[in-house]
């Protein structure tokens, strides 16, 4: 009999891959979705898996609908990717988001036990949680220090994880995934922000991009490799936390700088700070300028993550470097754009 793997956050950019390679595995996947008007399905679309999953209206803010939900699915494997996601709208919707991520996933974790004990249970926990280093590269052992109310309430729901395993003897694991992006991220995301708006430029489309802190580092990975980190810690005989990255940081400027030669431009970096602006050599135009507006209260301005035990113990490592990934994903943009109006 095929193992059961339910999903919140399918519709997403993680739960997307991870349907697609679940099924690829022979699982039944079962996954969860906030009820709304329609599903947005456009990711599961796009990977050709939205008729093998077999979808179920589920919401993390409500504990009854997760304990009859559970006892129906019986699931071997739970997978809670569901998450307000995006690190500046946590600070605009504070609350929300730490019910959400923190009070969520406590909720989820509380209806596994009394509902399917057995299952393996997977919480996608965030490399945001370190926020302000303690030390360079961060792994399991380093001090966390949020610096949004993202990273606040990840990092609830990271130790209520840890707790539900020590506590109760559960298999219970944490990924702490580093940035991971793909041509599948939201167009909110800094990422397809860039590749998505250059396209455009490109097509005429658009004028301008405008972003914040171009200094910004951050330690980028494709998401199709880390959501196989996922379901290998679900294969171990007990659950544990593991930090999966690349080891490697890129500047927003330096992603801003492969994406634009993928796309044909010939940038020329002029200025600093905010007075920093990006001209395209081949027209002398002005694409890119830096935009205060977008500095987040707190800014995060090195994350690199040292990814050793899950080499050691997982045997995964990633095998999409930042180039091809960038590539991929201005690659991607262009030719949506080329056929249309870009979505979400």
């Amino acid at each position: 009999m095929a193992k059961k793997a339910f999903i919140t956050g399918i519709t997403g950019q993680d739960g997307s891959y991870l349907s697609k390679l679940l099924l690829e595995k022979g699982y039944e996947v079962i996954g969860a979705y906030r009820r709304s008007a329609s599903i947005n399905s456009w990711r599961l679309d796009e990977l050709g898996v939205t008729k093998d999953i077999r979808m179920v209206p589920f919401e993390m803010l409500e504990a009854s609908n997760m304990h009859r939900t559970l006892r129906a699915v019986k699931p071997d494997e739970v997978y809670n990717l569901a998450a307000q996601s995006f690190v500046a709208l946590s600070f605009e919707q504070p609350i929300y988001t730490c019910e959400v991520d923190g009070m969520g996933p406590a909720k989820l974790l509380e209806a596994v036990r009394e509902e399917c004990p057995e299952a393996h249970f997977y919480q996608a926990s965030t490399s945001e949680m370190f926020g302000k280093v303690q030390e360079t590269p961060q792994n399991e052992k380093t001090p966390f220090y949020p610096r949004s109310p993202y990273g606040v309430g990840k990092l609830f729901a990271h130790w209520t994880t840890v707790n539900y395993r020590e506590s109760f003897g559960m298999h219970t694991s944490s990924g702490l995934l580093f940035n991971h992006e793909s041509p599948l991220r939201g167009l909110e995301f800094v990422t397809r922000k860039i590749t998505s708006t250059l396209a455009q430029i490109k097509l005429k489309h658009a004028e301008v991009l405008e972003l914040g802190n171009m200094d910004a580092s951050r330690d980028w990975g494709f998401a199709g490799d880390y959501v196989e980190g996922m379901w290998r810690m679900l294969q171990q005989s007990s659950g544990a936390d593991y930090i999966l990255s690349t080891g490697i940081t890129h500047t927003v400027r330096e992603f801003v700088t492969v994406a634009s030669r993928e796309l044909g431009f010939d940038l020329q970096w002029e200025g600093s700070a905010e007075k920093e602006v990006g001209i395209d050599r081949n027209t002398n135009k002005t694409i890119l300028r830096v935009n205060p507006a977008f500095y987040r209260p707190a800014e995060v301005d090195l994350l690199v993550g040292n990814s050793g035990k899950a080499n050691a113990e997982l045997g995964w490592k990633p095998s999409t470097d930042f180039e091809e990934l960038v590539r991929m994903m201005a690659r991607a943009d262009h030719d949506r754009a080329t056929r249309g109006p870009i979505r979400n």
